[in-house]
């Protein structure tokens, strides 16, 4: 035999051995349990499941670990025999809630594309009135009593700073002199977000009380907030628009759904009855 008619050859029989691996399918039987049929698709489809971390493991150490599973499962669940009645309706639920993922993973998929982003960004922004930022401190002191006689020491000369820093109950503004940043409205409790409004810059107003406290407030600058560009809201737009998507798709198929409702008249007590499922 030459050198050629040799590598011929076991190219010839590599290809003849790689044949069967390409020719299977999700059908085909990689092992039995009493009779019962495990198939590659059953080992693919558990492998699609994993969690990231697990996917990059060595295909043939992956094989192993989750056939071995598959077998462990089976003979686990042959020796439960018939499966009780909880057990079937648990079953019931788990396909329904299954299946109902599968029936919007289309929906998720298509939903958010730079167009849907653009329209979500252009309704909450485009003709939004524009909005006031405030740049603030407070100190923040168990009772009003406290609050009086800090604000009298105020008036008389003392640093707001740096009585914020001795008596403030806010820790962690209190640190930095009271100092709060910016903020909008309804990023601050009602009662505070309502004496910032109607402060006077630079003066310090309060004693304001909220659920935390009372409250002295200084009120540093004011400012009308610019609004996020679409990049900055990206990622909140996207759970907007997947969210929409979603409610729209199940309105869609349960509208189209004839559906009935004879347990209204139930007692609602009775989901907390789980005699009703036996033992």
């Amino acid at each position: 035999m030459t050198k050629h008619t040799g590598l011929a050859a076991i190219l010839a029989l590599s290809a003849a051995l790689t044949l069967p691996a390409q020719a299977q399918d999700a059908g085909t039987v990689v092992a039995t349990v009493n009779g019962t049929e495990i198939t590659l698709g059953h080992v693919i489809a558990l492998r699609e499941q994993l969690p990231p971390q697990y996917q990059s493991l060595p295909d043939d150490v992956l094989y192993k670990g989750l056939l071995d599973q598959l077998i462990q499962q089976t003979a686990l669940e042959q020796s439960v025999g018939e499966p009780a009645l909880r057990d079937r309706l648990a079953l019931e639920n788990d396909r329904r809630g299954y299946l109902s993922g599968v029936a919007l993973q289309g929906v998720v998929a298509t939903a958010v594309t730079e167009e849907a982003l653009q329209a979500a960004y252009d309704a909450r922004f485009m003709d939004a009135e524009p909005q006031m930022e405030y740049n603030a401190a407070h100190i923040l002191v168990e009772t009003e009593e406290k609050a009086n006689e800090l604000k009298a020491q105020i008036e008389g000369g003392a640093d707001f700073a740096e009585l914020a820093k001795a008596n403030s109950t806010d820790v962690g503004s209190g640190a930095n002199g009271g100092d709060l940043g910016w903020f909008g409205k309804g990023m601050m409790v009602q009662p505070f977000e309502e004496a910032v409004i109607a402060a006077e810059a630079g003066k310090v107003s309060g004693p304001v009380q909220s659920q935390f406290g009372w409250h002295l407030i200084l009120v540093k600058e004011s400012r009308v907030a610019e609004a996020p560009t679409l990049d900055e809201v990206r990622e909140e737009l996207a759970a907007e628009v997947e969210r929409a998507a979603i409610e729209a798709k199940v309105k869609e198929v349960t509208d189209a759904a004839t559906v009935t409702r004879p347990g209204e008249g139930l007692d609602p007590a009775l989901i907390r009855d789980a005699s009703l499922l036996g033992q």
